[in-house]
């Protein structure tokens, strides 16, 4: 089992295409496709999807914090 501790900071951050809100729904499809690997990867493909998220259009908005607990 995973368990993951997060702030809103993900889900609202602004970005892609059209400039939207990352939200909840996609950041969790994000940790349920993942939570298998080490959570050393988890924590690349999280880094690496929210900055390929904001592009290099977008400021970050708020903190971020990812918490996740393999147990």
């Amino acid at each position: 089992d995973t368990v993951y501790l997060f702030s809103d900071g993900f889900p609202d951050q602004f970005g892609g295409e059209k400039g939207k809100k990352f939200l909840y729904k996609s950041f969790k499809t994000l940790l349920l496709e993942n939570n298998e690997r080490s959570m050393e990867k988890q924590k690349m493909i999280l880094e690496d999807r929210f900055n390929s998220w904001m592009g290099g259009e977008y400021e970050q908005i708020d903190d971020v914090l990812v918490i996740g607990l393999k147990i």
